[in-house]
């Protein structure tokens, strides 16, 4: 009886948190997947259940094309981001000795993040643009003669607002597990011999390895389903899966778009659930 009591408390103080959890994320993932099968014409959408939707989307050139763009966007930026964020938390976390400056130091990197996602991207267009500050800059230096043009609308561009809006994502986590690492494990290595170098290696990362993968799924998650970066820094000329949805939507397609919702959903579930094979980050949670 105390036990069946007791799974019943556990039961209601779960319940807000899963009632949440059915309105805002499962029922309309239930849906979008209902909706990916229903057929459209020209002017109208009607209730089937028809695999039209995933014969077209996956039977297309331009969809496999699309989608393997959009994974290379995924890792390229996902790499870049773990460079700068491990160095930038690692900074923080061992040479930043003060609270004090540690949390001055966080600050300053949160800042950009009082603005809207939107406003910050957008930012780097005067800045790169063909008569910009970067391309004088350039020019001025003698550097190169004449302006330089992928800098902007380019993959440059999309990748460099890509890093520059997500970073900070891998930073936190990153930072968050250096701080709660044992220096006595650090000072023991030391005095075991190790060099700066294997401590890193051989100490520091595998203890990060909860952190680097919660920043890691950060990243992947937004950069695949991110589609306003994408029409922007790239002047239109680059799609990604985000892109696609977009336009089914704007030209009244939802079930093609709730199709590609669909594919790129579960492209994202089998990313993140192989990477969570990796590492427990249940240690970090």
């Amino acid at each position: 009886m105390a036990v069946l009591q007791k799974n019943i408390s556990s039961i209601l103080l779960a319940s807000p948190v899963i009632l949440v959890l059915s309105a805002f994320i499962i029922v309309p993932i239930i849906l979008i997947t209902a909706v990916s099968f229903w057929g459209s014409t020209e002017f109208s959408i009607y209730p089937a259940f028809l695999f039209d939707n995933y014969e077209f989307l996956l039977t297309s050139d331009v969809t496999y094309r699309v989608f393997f763009r959009t994974l290379y966007f995924a890792v390229l930026v996902w790499a870049i981001t773990l460079v700068l964020g491990f160095t930038v938390a690692y900074y923080l976390a061992f040479f930043v000795h003060s609270l004090t400056w540690q949390i001055i130091c966080f600050l300053l990197c949160t800042i950009p993040f009082w603005t809207s996602n939107i406003i910050r991207m957008i930012s780097w267009i005067p800045f790169l643009g063909r008569n910009g500050l970067a391309n004088q800059s350039l020019i001025e230096m003698g550097i190169v003669d004449e302006p330089v043009e992928w800098l902007l609308y380019s993959e440059f561009s999309v990748c460099l607002a890509f890093v520059h809006l997500y970073t900070l994502f891998m930073v936190v986590p990153i930072f968050n597990t250096m701080m709660r690492i044992d220096k006595s494990l650090i000072e023991a290595a030391r005095d075991a011999g190790a060099s700066s170098t294997q401590i890193l290696v051989n100490v520091i990362i595998p203890l990060c390895k909860p952190g680097i993968m919660i920043g890691s799924i950060f990243v992947v998650a937004l950069v695949m389903g991110d589609f306003i970066t994408v029409r922007f820094m790239s002047g239109s000329q680059i799609a990604n899966m985000g892109r696609l949805i977009s336009n089914d939507i704007s030209l009244l397609q939802y079930p093609s778009a709730c199709a590609t919702a669909v594919v790129l959903l579960a492209t994202v579930v089998i990313m993140i659930s192989i990477m969570l094979r990796f590492v427990d980050i249940r240690k970090e949670l």
